[in-house]
């Protein structure tokens, strides 16, 4: 443990951790695949309404239109640093709601596809955890200044 470091990190993860654009980093890489996504379905209607209709959301067209909105305002209000919890919160309810449409593993018999929504379903779940953790550090650093 280095004097004057409480925590025991190394001090390279200490200049991580410390360096600015670190906070901004990690946020763009927990919501760039839903902005680029929301951008190419914006760029091909067609595409996105057809995306819809395969999951079978009703009426596609209105599905598709909120997964764009939603795919875009919550990456861009994560990523500019307000209301970080609201996009949070919008990204976490599209992606749960995504996982039981798109990857419901426990209607699928066992095999290859099964193993793979599993997968798909779990990893999910994992991004739902990391917009909690987005929410919580910007309230906290919200609570400090």
């Amino acid at each position: 443990m280095t004097p004057g470091r409480p925590s025991g990190e190394p001090r390279f993860v200490d200049a991580v951790l410390e360096w600015r654009p670190t906070w901004f980093l990690a946020r763009l890489l927990l919501v760039g695949a839903y902005l680029l996504g929301g951008v190419v379905k914006a760029s091909d209607w067609p595409a996105a309404v057809a995306e819809q209709a395969h999951f079978g959301m009703n009426p596609p067209q209105l599905w598709a239109a909120l997964t764009i909105a939603v795919e875009i305002v919550g990456p861009l209000l994560i990523l500019s640093g307000r209301l970080i919890w609201l996009g949070a919160g919008m990204l976490g309810v599209f992606t749960l709601l995504a996982a039981f449409t798109a990857n419901a593993f426990w209607t699928m018999p066992a095999g290859q596809d099964r193993f793979m929504a599993t997968n798909a379903f779990f990893e999910h779940l994992g991004l739902i955890g990391g917009f909690v953790l987005a929410a919580l550090v910007a309230e906290r650093e919200r609570r400090r200044a």
